[in-house]
């Protein structure tokens, strides 16, 4: 009986042994696979929750170039209203003003031809000509002499923004700077920055205001950075010194290629101008030879016909010398 219990007893030492270490890897193993039960999805959720670097990359380009299309798609909207092109030429006047100086300038010029004996066609639709382009003409030149001189302090501007947030102070106070130091068209556009900013409108709003008096691309990457930044964050400053940068070497470019397009644009000019040219100089040479086109029909058409040759090719002229940057 005493050897039965012995061996009994050695039997479960034995056992307890052996399942002591083969049972403690499986439980080691099991432990292992809880704990990774517990931490791994946690981690695998936040590994799926933490974008790549190229997927942020991607996904900021894919946003700036929807933002651009869009801006692209607002500007052609809004050229094409005439009270949006008097607000970009910095006019006071609303649209009916508008229409109404164009009647006037078309009844006058009809006026004038018709006292110098020409017949009403011809009065009619030089007056419908000049009272629809000649208004229009003066209010594209203003606002793109506007454009022209807000781009030109525009990169100045930028660097007295980045200046200012690199010492310290906030945007909205580098805004109320430019507005106060600079002349127009820059200064009295950052002041109505300014004033719709402390009327209430976020950053976005109010640089979208500010857009639509002055539709230029570098407003727009102007807009685009602060929007992405404040949503994104980051170094503010770095990111508006690059797109001071950035308009320098446009502005640097734009020189280079009206200087090597000024040769194209001369003889543009002076194939345009020729023909006008010699018809005055006939005209006052030998004015019997000249005023046939003037009182005879086939004259009339003749002139017309060239006009409208004329009109062709000074389009095509423009467009073979005008980049687009």
């Amino acid at each position: 009986m005493m050897v039965f219990l012995i061996a009994l007893l050695g039997f479960v030492m034995i056992g307890g042994v052996g399942w002591v270490l083969v049972g403690s890897g499986d439980s080691s193993s099991k432990a292992v696979k809880r704990a990774q039960s517990f931490s791994g999805p946690t981690e695998a959720k936040r590994a799926r929750a933490k974008p790549s670097p190229g997927a942020t990359a991607e996904a900021r380009r894919k946003q700036i170039q929807d933002q651009l299309k869009e801006a692209e798609r607002r500007e052609r909207k809004a050229r094409v209203t005439i009270q949006a092109k008097l607000k970009q030429a910095g006019l006071s006047i609303d649209a009916r003003t508008f229409w109404i100086i164009s009647v006037i300038v078309g009844v006058v010029v009809l006026g004038i031809v018709m006292v110098l004996g020409q017949k009403i066609w011809i009065a009619g639709g030089l007056a419908l000509a000049a009272g629809l382009g000649l208004p229009r003409w003066v209010v594209g030149f203003l606002a793109g002499r506007r454009a022209k001189k807000f781009t030109a302090d525009f990169a100045n501007a930028v660097d007295v923004i980045v200046r200012g947030i690199k010492s310290g102070l906030p945007v909205h106070d580098c805004f109320k700077i430019i507005g106060k130091e600079f002349s127009a068209p820059l200064g009295p556009e950052f002041q109505r920055l300014v004033e719709n900013l402390g009327m209430g409108l976020t950053v976005e709003q109010a640089m979208e205001k500010m857009y639509e008096s002055m539709p230029t691309p570098e407003l727009r990457f102007f807009t685009i950075v602060l929007g992405i930044q404040s949503k994104t964050g980051g170094n503010l400053a770095e990111a508006l010194g690059n797109l001071s940068q950035v308009l320098r070497s446009r502005k640097l470019m734009r020189e280079k290629i009206k200087a090597m397009s000024s040769e194209a644009t001369a003889s543009a000019g002076i194939i345009g101008s020729l023909p006008i040219v010699v018809m005055l100089i006939v005209l006052v040479t030998t004015p019997s030879y000249m005023m046939l086109m003037f009182t005879d029909d086939r004259g009339h058409l003749m002139l017309m016909g060239s006009a409208f040759w004329m009109a062709c090719g000074v389009f095509v002229m423009k467009r073979m010398i005008s980049f687009k940057i």
